[in-house]
C-alpha cells in the first residue's frame, strides 16, 4: 500500500508541547510564535521530519497554521478542515481560527496586546507572508522577531530524520522538452529583464526544469531541492548528493553544478555581490534566503517563479500523457466501482474500499505496462457522515462499514510516469433518500456548467467559479472549498497558479489542467462531490461570433452514478452533456476491459438518461 491507515494525530500531547514552547518565550524575547504547516521549502505536502503543526496540535490536514501566545493557542484552518480540526485537537488547549477571513495577519491587530513581539522561524515563512505579519503587529506597536532557533524543533526530541528519496530522470518522452532548453529560456528571460539570476525555491519547479522526479515527500514526486539560474545560463542545483544514482548524476552533471543544500545561502552571494539583482518569488521563498541575498549586498527583485507558468501550461506531450494516464485510471475506477456495486451493503468498510481501489490501479497498471508509481494523495473514502468531512482520512480507529441507504464518497488519485490523476465519485449504497438525490443532481449541474463553459481570453478562475455554485445557491446551499485546483504532470496534485475559486485571479490559459469538483456537505449526515479533471483549450469558432473563445476538454472518463440523478432537474442541454459523456466513457473504456461482466456493468452504468 502507498498509504497507511494509522492514526497519526496526537492531541493528548498538545498542552505539554504548547507549554514547552511558551517556556522559551522570555529567553527568546517573544510573546508569541507561529507554527505553519509548510516546511523549509514552503510545501503543502511535507516529509515526516517537517510535520510540525501536526506534532504540536494533532491536526493532520494539509493547510493550516498555529499561533501560540502567552495566553492562547489558535489553529487557523479553512472551510475544508473545520470539522476535522474539532475532532483532532484538544479543545481545552486550542481554539479554531479562520484561515480565510481572519488569518494571523488580521487576527493579531484585533486580539494581540500592545507591543506584541511575534517570533518567526525565517526558514518556515515566505517573504510576502512575513511582510503582512510585520505590518499587522506594527499596528499595535509590535515587532517581528526572527529566530535563529526554532523552539518547537528543540522540544521535538524524537523528530524523524530528513528524507533521502532517490532521484529519477523524467525522460523527454514524458517531459516533452529537454531540460537544457528550459534552462536556456529562463536564462534568456532573466537577461532581458536585467537580472543577474533567479532563485528557484519550489522543488516542483526544480523537478520540472531539470526533468527529474524524487521520493522525499509522500505522494508528490519531487526531490527536496533548490536551484540558482543565472542570466548567462550558469546553473547550480542544491540537493543532497546521496539522492543521486548513476543515471541521475549523468543526467544532471551537464546541466548544473551540484552543491549541498546548506551551501545555498553562501552561493547566493556570488550573484548578489555588487548589487546583483536576484529574482525571488516571495510567495514560495523562505525569508531566510531573501535575507541572505540582502546580506550579500544583492538586490531582491520580487517576481513570479519563472518556471511556474510554463510548468502549468502543459505541452502536447504532457497533455497526451495525462490523457493516456486517465484512460488507464478510468479502467481501474470501473473495476473498482463494479466490485463495490457487487458487494452486499454493510459487508465492506472504508479501508477495504481504499485498499481495493489501490489494488485495481496496481493491477491495471501492470496489465497496461504503466505501473502505478504512487497515489497522488491519501484517498478520501467516507461513508454517511464521514463523507461530510471534506478531507476525511480514514484510519483504523475511524473505519466503519459502508451501509445500505448511505452515500459513499471516494476521492482519490494516482501517480503514473505519464500523468497525475484526481477523481471523485459519490455513489449510492442501495436505495437512498430523495434529498440526497436532489443535492447530488444540483452538484452535477454545477460540474456540467464548468465542463461546458465557453469564455473569452482573459477569463480567470474567479470569473467561472459561480457557474459551479448557482444551482446550489438557488437551493440555499454552497460548498466551502474551491471549485478546482491546478494539477501537475507527474508532480503535485495541487499546482498553481491556475485554479477555479472565489480568489483565483490567474488567467486560464490553453494547456492548464484543473480539477472540476463542486460538492455539497451536510455535517453529521452526508457529503457529495463529483470531480473530473479538465484542461483549457482554444474553442472552435461559433458561427456569427465576433471573438475567439476558450473552453475545457475533459480528461477523466468514469461513470457518474445515474441512480442519484433526478433527470427532471436537468435541462435538455445538461442531459445531452451527461449522455454524451457516458457514451464517450463507454467508447473509450470498453475496449480496454477484458472481463465480460464488467463490460456489461459499464454498459448499464452509462446507459442514456431520458428527460
Amino acid at each position: 500500500m502507498f498509504q497507511s491507515f494509522d492514526s497519526t494525530s496526537t492531541p493528548q500531547f498538545g498542552r505539554d508541547r504548547v507549554n514547552a514552547i511558551r517556556a522559551r518565550f522570555d529567553e527568546l524575547g517573544i510573546d508569541g510564535f507561529l507554527v505553519p504547516r509548510a516546511d523549509e521549502y514552503q510545501g503543502e505536502y511535507v516529509p515526516k521530519s517537517a510535520e510540525r503543526l501536526s506534532w504540536l496540535t494533532g491536526f493532520t490536514g494539509s493547510a493550516g497554521i498555529a499561533l501560540v501566545t502567552r495566553s492562547t493557542a489558535v489553529v487557523f484552518v479553512d472551510g475544508r478542515y473545520v470539522t476535522q480540526l474539532a475532532e483532532q485537537v484538544d479543545g481545552t488547549v486550542f481554539t479554531g481560527g479562520d484561515l480565510v477571513n481572519e488569518p494571523p495577519h488580521l487576527w493579531l491587530p484585533a486580539h494581540a496586546p500592545k507591543g506584541f513581539r511575534l517570533g518567526v522561524d525565517p526558514w518556515l515563512h515566505g517573504g510576502a507572508e512575513v511582510k503582512k505579519l510585520a505590518k499587522a503587529v506594527s499596528e499595535i506597536g509590535g515587532t517581528i522577531v526572527l529566530l535563529n532557533e526554532n523552539p518547537l524543533d528543540t522540544a521535538w526530541s524524537d523528530r524523524p530524520v530528513e528524507p533521502m528519496g532517490a532521484v529519477a530522470v523524467q525522460q523527454e518522452a514524458h517531459a516533452g522538452k529537454p531540460a537544457a532548453e528550459k534552462i536556456a529560456e529562463i536564462a534568456a528571460s532573466l537577461k532581458a529583464k536585467g537580472l543577474a539570476a533567479a532563485l528557484i525555491a519550489d522543488p516542483s519547479s526544480v523537478a520540472w526544469i531539470f526533468n527529474i522526479r524524487g521520493a522525499d515527500v509522500p505522494h508528490t514526486p519531487h526531490p527536496l531541492s533548490r536551484a540558482l539560474i543565472s542570466a548567462d545560463g550558469k546553473t547550480e542545483l542544491f540537493i543532497d548528493d546521496r539522492k543521486l544514482g548513476t543515471e541521475a548524476r549523468a543526467h544532471l552533471q551537464p546541466l548544473a553544478a551540484i552543491h549541498a543544500p546548506a551551501s545555498l545561502s553562501e552561493r547566493i552571494g556570488a550573484y548578489a555581490k555588487d548589487g546583483g539583482r536576484v529574482l525571488v518569488d516571495p510567495e514560495l521563498t523562505a525569508l531566510a534566503l531573501i535575507i541572505a541575498i540582502e546580506v550579500a549586498g544583492g538586490t531582491v527583485v520580487d517576481g513570479t517563479d519563472p518556471a511556474r507558468l510554463p510548468r502549468a501550461i502543459k505541452n502536447e506531450v504532457e497533455l497526451k500523457g495525462s490523457a493516456d494516464a486517465h484512460l488507464q485510471d478510468g479502467v481501474a475506477m470501473v473495476e473498482f466501482l463494479y466490485w463495490l456495486d457487487q458487494s452486499k451493503p454493510g459487508s465492506l468498510t472504508e479501508i477495504q474500499a481504499v485498499k481495493a481501489l489501490e489494488a485495481a490501479r496496481a493491477r491495471v497498471g501492470q496489465s497496461m505496462q504503466n505501473p502505478l508509481r504512487d497515489v497522488s494523495f491519501d484517498s478520501i473514502a467516507g461513508a454517511g457522515e464521514h463523507a461530510a468531512i471534506m478531507h476525511y482520512r480514514v484510519t483504523s480507529e475511524s473505519d466503519r462499514a459502508i451501509k445500505a441507504g448511505e452515500l459513499f464518497l471516494i476521492d482519490s488519485g494516482a501517480q503514473y510516469i505519464n500523468g497525475t490523476t484526481d477523481i471523485t465519485r459519490t455513489v449510492a449504497i442501495g436505495e437512498v433518500p430523495e434529498d440526497r438525490k436532489r443535492f447530488f443532481t444540483l452538484v452535477l449541474k454545477g460540474m456540467i456548467a464548468i465542463s461546458t463553459a465557453r469564455f473569452p481570453k482573459g477569463t480567470r478562475g474567479c470569473d467561472l467559479d459561480p457557474l459551479a455554485r448557482i444551482a446550489l445557491w438557488k437551493a440555499g446551499g454552497d460548498f466551502a472549498h474551491g471549485t478546482g485546483h491546478g494539477v501537475g504532470s507527474y508532480l503535485s496534485v495541487h499546482e498553481g497558479p491556475q485554479r477555479i475559486s472565489r480568489l483565483a485571479t490567474q488567467e486560464l490559459l490553453p494547456g492548464m489542467i484543473l480539477s472540476n469538483e463542486p460538492g455539497y456537505y451536510r455535517p453529521g449526515h452526508y457529503g457529495i462531490r463529483i470531480e473530473n479533471l479538465i484542461f483549457v483549450r482554444d474553442a472552435e469558432e461559433v458561427a456569427g461570433g465576433d471573438m475567439a473563445m476558450r473552453s475545457f476538454e475533459t480528461l477523466t472518463w468514469c461513470p457518474i452514478d445515474l441512480r442519484l440523478v433526478v433527470a427532471s432537474l436537468l435541462t435538455a442541454e445538461e442531459l445531452e452533456w451527461l449522455n454524451a459523456y457516458h457514451a464517450t466513457v463507454r467508447e473509450k473504456l470498453s475496449p480496454l476491459i477484458t472481463d465480460p461482466a464488467i463490460k456489461a456493468w459499464l454498459d448499464t452504468a452509462t446507459a442514456p438518461v431520458g428527460a
